[in-house]
């Protein structure tokens, strides 16, 4: 029996929770997706069909219009938007027209109600009041760090099912799933030209269970697609070949939307498709068909005029934008790109400003669809056929963007507007992606952040010992190194190796500093980590790759590496002189996240930079620099060498580029990438479509989520005298939550792993053993720049067991709290959850037995994935926190919460009382009367299962 895409619970229906059950309808067979052996000759074939997204009874399908081919017949037919006649829709921005569209193809007053439909139609009017909308994207992407995990959940639901007595099978993705392999890659090898394959061979050593597993997942899940480890960064693959921009599903034809585990999955809406990041058990409950509950969001209208200067780049004009939006406030919000200045902008510069969508906090930075997009497809190998039917299809459906016509006024929330030509050189840093520095004030800039208390901008150095130089051997050579002395260099990162302008830039930089005498320390450790290989035959075909490995940077994988830490390790004598001597040692990538303790847990200073900067950097040696008036260094002439001499003009990149991207390219590359490689094409897996769980696997491991359980929920719940388990101030990411670099030797992750006969050259990261939650329970709060306020100022990943006074590991704490029954709540500031969309930064809390978490604000992400794993989110009133309130953790906690789930509204009011005689009133985080489903249900998982059950 195949199972519809209608086949779940109705997760929205507005009636009463009593309501939330589900039917199954026989549907149209879900063709299997091509497997990892088949070569995919060009993108179109690689498209998978999938199980008919409209329901049998659609209530408009009156609107259903047949979309002609110019040479005759029809491509398909489309559920028309024009046809409605209502003058509403022609003010719709354009991201929210796709939201319409879903629900009306969707629309069968079940799972999505003409009344859902009405409000997104009456946008205008509905957004300002929080509505509650249902959503249900085309398919879901994942990487392997979060894919894992999602792989374990699935595989562990069908046991789930088993148990219970039903058909293990009804756990199949319902929509396509692509899984790229892309966050396994280490930079162990640099500076060589056999450090692809020398890292290649140490990342299979090192992940050859969790790979396998993985191509386990392609064979017993249905419409499951694993590209394999080697082959790019998931949301430059996705750009480049994954993304439809429109299907055409057996005839019926809509656009393409996608929701991903990485929260930088929005990239994907600089080439016009409406995604975005969602915790891995959100996308879950997506792959199995659940419509993703939302409230219709805000759209911020972003005009863009005017060019940019000479020699500034995509990434410059990215950090001005992400400095701008969070200024603005965009948390929750969509942001659509319009305007006379996206003509001046290339396909990969609005991927570039889209990717960093996280960072500027929205859920979307949104490009429609125009003519630069339709030639990004023809350049990137997609058919005429399909460019064709993509361009008839969104011209007829009001989704196009004509620039050379007149456009109609569209409504948004709210505006902002921009000239391209106010956009000047920067960076951003040292600690936060939006910190942004103009590159003329980053000296001055650097030197108050060593005046500065620590903070965000600050690392209180004393002036005395400002000036201190570190003096060392590097393999015999002397070497020095003085606060902000450069020690990693890394051209990283899908945010920037997607576009050849800034790429080819990088290289040119190299060429000329190559010509002019200048050279990288050996000490620095210098990488290039491309996304796709397609960056590497236009680098060849350039002929500049030379000289980018001149300068040490050498091609090391195609991952993401340094960008999300695993950035390897340094060379030891300049290890030994960073903590010897206290240097405030510094690195410099094109990456989208600086967070502290993020790229390597030895620089304490880390700045966003464009490639072609990440190059003059290093050829520097430091960022306490003036490079409008200080040298970079002394040529082979003898003479000064200066920024100017080695920076390239625009045209002189346009030129490049012109002549070395090239169409042929895009083809050869995908063509190959679903044929894997031979490391990969060895991996054996067996046949069965229920895993078998390995009990001393310290990779994949049996989660404990479902046992126990029964098709009872577990009901509502308050928390009750609980202790707090940690004490937050503001910004607390998911990398101090769910750290996913290195496995430190001296944590109980580590011990736990040394018991278990696995050596420290052989721990990994955390991030590659999210697969298994004994590792990862210890791996929560287990960053080594954690801030808890229980401690005193003290950093490190330790707190206060408050019954005993006794300073633990935060693990070893909550464990003394579970065993002698205790609840624990956490106490935070504002931006609680921020980064990356990481559900084991709910998983591990769950498992550490916290019941709540009381902060200021919440990233929107975080906020829904502590939902989905059944921990209560409460925000302080404005104005208040822990501090105005006087509560310094030390307090027991009682969450006045009903235990009756229909007695629980979205975003009520809820009082807090401690055992001092404080009280405080905070407002509920549940935001739609779904969340409320899930939280009664233990979680969004067990609900999943038990509405799967009663069919």
């Amino acid at each position: 029996m195949h199972i519809t895409a209608s086949s779940l619970s109705s997760s929205l229906l507005r009636a009463s929770r009593a309501r939330f059950s589900s039917y199954l309808t026989r549907g149209p067979s879900v063709s299997l997706r091509a497997q990892i052996g088949a070569a995919v000759p060009l993108v179109e074939q690689f498209q998978r069909r999938i199980a008919t997204m409209a329901p049998e009874k659609n209530a408009f399908k009156g609107i259903l219009t047949s979309l002609p081919k110019s040479s005759g017949g029809e491509f398909g037919k489309y559920y028309s938007l024009p046809a409605l006649n209502d003058p509403r829709i022609d003010k719709l921005p354009y991201s929210i027209r796709i939201l319409l569209e879903s629900a009306i193809r969707n629309c069968d007053n079940f799972q999505v109600t003409k009344e859902d439909v009405e409000k997104i139609i009456d946008w205008e009017n509905t957004s300002p009041k929080q509505v509650e909308i249902p959503f249900k994207p085309a398919r879901v992407i994942l990487q392997d760090f979060t894919g894992v995990p999602a792989v374990v959940d699935l595989a562990c639901m069908r046991d789930a099912m088993n148990k219970l007595g039903s058909d293990s099978n009804k756990i199949n993705p319902l929509v396509p799933v692509d899984l790229v392999v892309d966050h396994s890659v280490q930079v162990d090898v640099a500076r060589s030209e056999n450090a692809v394959q020398a890292n290649m061979e140490l990342e299979f050593q090192r992940n050859k269970e969790r790979f396998a597993f993985l191509k386990w997942g392609s064979t017993a899940f249905r419409n499951m697609l694993v590209v394999p480890p080697g082959s790019g960064i998931v949301h430059q693959v996705n750009l480049e070949y994954l993304g439809r921009v429109v299907f055409n599903a057996d005839g019926l034809i809509y656009p393409d939307s996608v929701v991903g585990t990485d929260s930088h999955t929005t990239m994907i809406d600089g080439l016009g498709v409406a995604g975005w990041g969602v915790g891995g058990i959100e996308a879950e409950a997506a792959m199995l068909g659940q419509p993703m509950s939302m409230v219709l969001p805000g759209v911020v209208g972003f005009k863009l005029s005017g060019k940019l200067h000479n020699g500034v780049t995509a990434t410059d004009l990215v950090l001005t934008v992400t400095q701008m939006l969070r200024k603005h406030g965009v948390v929750g919000k969509f942001v659509e790109f319009y305007g006379n200045g996206m003509a001046e902008l290339s396909l990969a510069d609005r991927a570039t400003i889209a990717n960093m969508s996280p960072e500027y906090g929205a859920t979307m930075g949104f490009f429609p669809v125009d003519r630069v997009t339709l030639q990004y497809l023809k350049l990137t190998g997609r058919s005429d056929e399909t460019v064709a039917m993509i361009d008839a299809y969104l011209r007829a459906n009001k989704m196009f963007v004509d620039h050379s016509e007149p456009q109609q006024e569209r409504v948004y929330s709210s505006y902002l507007e921009l000239d391209l030509e106010a956009v000047e050189p920067c960076v951003s840093g040292p600690k936060r992606p939006h910190d942004r520095v103009a590159l003329k004030e980053m000296k001055v800039d650097w030197h108050s952040c060593l005046d500065n208390k620590v903070g965000f901008k600050g690392f209180a150095i004393p002036k005395e010992a400002q000036d201190k130089v570190a003096e060392f051997s590097f393999h015999g050579q002397p070497a020095e190194l003085k606060h902000g002395s450069v020690v990693i260099a890394a051209i990283t990162s899908c945010t920037n190796t997607s576009n050849p302008s800034v790429m080819l830039g990088a290289a040119l930089v190299a060429k000329k500093a190559c010509e002019l005498g200048l050279q990288v320390k050996p000490w620095i450790k210098t990488s290039l980590a491309p996304g796709s290989g397609v960056v590497t035959k236009y680098l060849l075909q350039s002929g500049l790759q030379k000289y980018l490995n001149q300068q040490g940077f050498h091609i090391v994988g195609y991952g993401c590496t340094t960008c999300i830490g695993n950035s390897g390790e340094i060379d030891e004598s300049v290890a030994s002189a960073i903590t010897e001597n206290d240097i405030v040692a510094a690195a410099v990538l094109s990456g989208n996240r600086n967070f502290e303790g993020r790229v390597h847990p030895l620089t304490r200073a880390n700045y966003l930079a464009s490639p072609p900067l990440v190059v003059a950097y290093a050829l520097a040696g430091t960022v306490d620099i003036d490079f409008e008036k200080e040298p970079i260094g002394t040529g082979k002439d003898g003479k000064s060498v200066y920024f100017k001499d080695i920076w390239p003009s625009t045209e002189e990149i346009a030129e490049v580029v012109q002549s070395s991207v090239l169409p042929d390219m895009f083809k050869s590359t995908y063509e190959a990438i679903t044929k894997g490689n031979s490391m990969w094409n060895e991996l054996s897996v067996p046949a069965n479509t229920l895993y078998s769980w390995e009990a001393k696997s310290t990779y994949i491991h049996e989660p404990p989520y479902f046992k126990n359980m029964t098709m009872d929920p577990p009901g509502a719940h308050g928390v009750k005298d609980a202790y707090c388990l940690l004490n937050f101030g503001d910004s607390i990411t998911t990398d101090h939550i769910s750290p996913a670099g290195n496995i430190h030797k001296d944590s109980p992750a580590a011990k736990y792993l040394l018991d278990r006969g696995v050596e420290r050259k052989d721990f990994n990261s955390y991030g590659s053993r999210r697969g298994n939650d004994e590792v990862m329970a210890r791996g929560t709060f287990a960053n080594i720049r954690l801030v808890n306020k229980l401690l005193n100022g003290e950093v490190g990943p330790k707190t206060l067991h408050v019954p005993t006074g006794e300073k633990l590991s935060v693990f070893d704490a909550a464990m003394k709290y579970k065993a002698a029954n205790h609840d624990t709540i956490i106490l935070a500031g504002a931006e609680y959850g921020s980064g990356s969309s990481r559900d084991w930064a709910a998983k591990g809390p769950m498992l550490l037995g916290v019941k709540a978490v009381i902060a200021k604000s919440f990233e929107r992400i975080h906020r829904s994935n502590l939902v989905g794993m059944g921990i209560v989110p409460l925000c302080f009133k404005p104005g208040e926190d822990a501090d105005t309130l006087g509560l310094t953790g030390h307090e027991r906690y009682t969450i006045d919460l009903s235990s009756n789930i229909d007695e629980i509204k979205p975003g009520q009011d809820v009082k807090v009382t401690t055992d001092t005689g404080k009280s405080f009133i905070c407002t509920a985080r549940f935001d739609t009367e779904v969340e409320l489903a899930y939280f009664n249900h233990g979680g969004i998982l067990p609900y999943v299962i038990r509405n799967l059950i009663k069919q």
